[in-house]
């Protein structure tokens, strides 16, 4: 029996649906005459074709001459260098043999870039993180413009990689597209003990070897990091928005389960292909309720947030608006179901091991707490991934799972959750409009009034901190670290600095208009502040000593001064040496901060 979907989720897919009319309309009418131009090779000139087809094998160049066989792009983010991507390397041939077996043929169409957060944080490097999710939806355009596929294989697994594939290939949304993960590494140093020892090392109790050891033992295998950050919410994701093959996300990457899905879901692209026996072209799978299964997801797992950026940007890509206010009214009717670090102790791979995906979404559908109803790579409805695959004498199967935890210490019913809410919160004041994650900040910590205490960027706040200035109650505010003033890059440096004050009983709260890490923890952050500084927002209006009141609970960011006050006030000009940004490539992307949206439009140059 179908349980009926919460009146919530409802109506704010209603209004999702009436604000995207217009612009999902354009979109889908793109996509039908994409469409309507037929098999795309088959238009092009002999010379064209001959060129497309110059490096293959014979029997390949023999179908792609002809007209019954698929064309199946493979659009890769492998480099050796990133533990998450390193798996990729393999990929290419063995879905060349899969789709050679099924009667296609599979070409690398090209490679974006995959940078990696972990390795740029508190670095220059960072400032080209978020824009690097454009750049690699260029990249997919690039690759996929040749206009002679038929289908699209992704990819990608960490930060921006997912998103900015997701948001390339929407503009080729007449395509099936499928999305392939490499799976996370084996579990190492716990992330409790990792987080420990980083709050040791930043009191200067922990020398830079020992350090090094720990996060070396942390960080020690091919495949993706163990926590829930950016990386495995985007494998969360495309699964529950039905972009993964049931079961994908979180297999490691040396199970020879992984290779075998990796083949099925070659196989399974070329029957979505128009050549195919079900034709389901991207379009007809992110629609706007795979959007709201998307939050929904989010929320339910306390995943990154990063996605009240990139689901934005996901979404506009196909015509589908949504808004912080969509996340943070889901947010009050979707329970917090896992405990993941950071917002528990245990690492994907329990998560996996307690039931993961199938357990999760067939929790969340028998509450009415999903679109059951919704297309997916795997066909019609949601149902599909309560099954879990398994391989039974060398050949992949899906079972349906128990659909009960292994672990209630891990994984949860909607019936016995973590927590009433899914720990999200839109914050508004006279300081803009802000995002805030609450799943792992205890109640005690999540209201925060204090002075503020106002810094240009992070290497400044630890200075502070290091020079034992910050050994008070106070609010720090991180202020020139929008989109528009650098790139808005992560300031997960300042975690254990704020985490250690926050032990010593003092309260801190971290006010900016930056992003933290995908890993955001146990402080209370306000977070993506837009308008940013340097939009006219008032962070520059900021003094040290203001009093902020940062209120997760009521949805408040303000500070203790009228209106009249504060817009009396100058505003503080971005630093000259902020402003004139060269080294690490940093002069190449002016274009990119002189022309972003604002953070709550997704941060796209779109």
């Amino acid at each position: 029996m179908t349980t009926a979907l919460h009146p919530v989720i409802r109506a704010v897919t209603e209004r999702i649906c009436a604000r995207s009319r217009s612009s999902r309309a354009a979109y889908l009418a793109a996509m039908h005459e994409a469409a309507g131009q037929g098999a795309p090779r088959h238009k092009l000139g002999c010379a064209n074709l001959a060129h497309a087809f110059a490096a293959c094998a014979t029997a390949d160049k023999e179908k792609l001459r002809g007209e019954a066989a698929a064309s199946i792009a493979i659009v890769t983010a492998y480099n050796d260098m990133l533990s998450a991507h390193q798996p990729f390397e393999r990929f290419p041939a063995i879905i060349r043999q899969a789709a050679s077996a099924a009667g296609a043929v599979a070409q690398v169409a090209g490679g974006v870039p995959a940078m990696c957060d972990g390795i740029t944080q508190g670095e220059a490097g960072m400032e080209l993180s978020l824009f690097s999710r454009d750049v690699i939806a260029l990249a997919t355009a690039v690759a996929l413009s040749h206009n002679t596929f038929d289908a699209a294989l992704c990819l990608g697994v960490c930060d921006k990689i997912v998103p900015g594939l997701v948001i390339g290939a929407s503009h080729f949304g007449h395509l099936p597209v499928i999305l392939v993960p490499g799976g996370p590494m084996p579990s190492g140093l716990s992330n409790t003990e990792k987080s420990r020892l980083r709050q040791l090392a930043a009191e200067g109790k922990l020398d830079r070897a020992g350090l090094l050891e720990a996060e070396s033992r942390a960080y020690h295998a091919p495949g993706t990091c163990t926590f829930y950050g950016t990386a495995n919410s985007n494998q969360m994701l495309m699964e529950i928005m039905g972009l993964h093959l049931p079961g994908a996300s979180f297999v490691n990457p040396d199970d020879p389960l992984r290779d075998a899905l990796t083949v099925a879901a070659t196989k399974r692209l070329v029957a979505l292909t128009a050549t195919g026996n079900e034709p389901t072209p991207l379009a007809q799978v992110l629609d706007e309720r795979a959007y709201v299964n998307g939050i929904i997801g989010l929320l339910a797992t306390g995943g990154s947030t990063n996605h009240t950026l990139h689901l934005l940007a996901m979404a506009a890509a196909a015509g589908v608006q949504l808004t912080w206010q969509d996340f943070s009214e889901l947010s009050a009717v979707i329970p917090s179901l896992t405990r993941i670090y950071p917002n528990g102790t245990a690492d994907v791979n329990a998560f996996q091991a307690a039931g993961g995906m199938a357990v999760l979404i067939g929790s969340l559908l028998d509450a009415g707490l999903l679109h059951g109803d919704v297309m997916t790579v795997a066909g019609p409805g949601l149902d599909r991934y309560r099954q879990v695959p398994v391989l039974r004498d060398g050949e992949l199967i899906w079972q349906t799972a128990s659909g009960e935890s292994a672990n209630l210490d891990v994984l949860r019913p909607v019936a016995k959750p973590f927590a009433a809410d899914g720990g999200l919160k839109l914050l508004e004041g006279n300081l803009g409009r802000a995002v805030i994650k609450t799943s792992a900040v205890k109640p005690q910590h999540r209201i925060v009034e204090a002075p503020a205490r106002i810094f240009a960027d992070q290497a400044e706040m630890l200075a502070a901190f290091a020079a034992g200035e910050l050994n008070r109650d106070f609010v720090a505010v991180v202020r020139f670290q929008g989109p528009r003033a650098n790139g808005m890059p992560e300031l997960h440096k300042l975690t254990p600095a704020l985490g250690v004050l926050q032990d010593r009983g003092f309260r801190v709260a971290l006010v900016t208009d930056g992003r933290m890490s995908g890993a955001s923890g146990k402080l209370p952050a306000a977070i993506h502040v837009t308008p940013e500084a340097e939009a006219g927002g008032m962070l520059a209006r900021l003094r040290d000593g203001d009093i902020i009141r940062l209120d997760a609970e009521a949805g408040l960011l303000m500070v203790r001064l009228s209106e009249a006050d504060l817009m009396a006030r100058q505003a503080v000009a971005m630093p000259a040496v902020a402003r004139s940004i060269r080294g690490t490539g940093r002069e190449l992307f002016g274009l990119f901060r002189n022309n972003v949206g604002a953070a709550e439009a997704g941060a796209s140059i779109f």
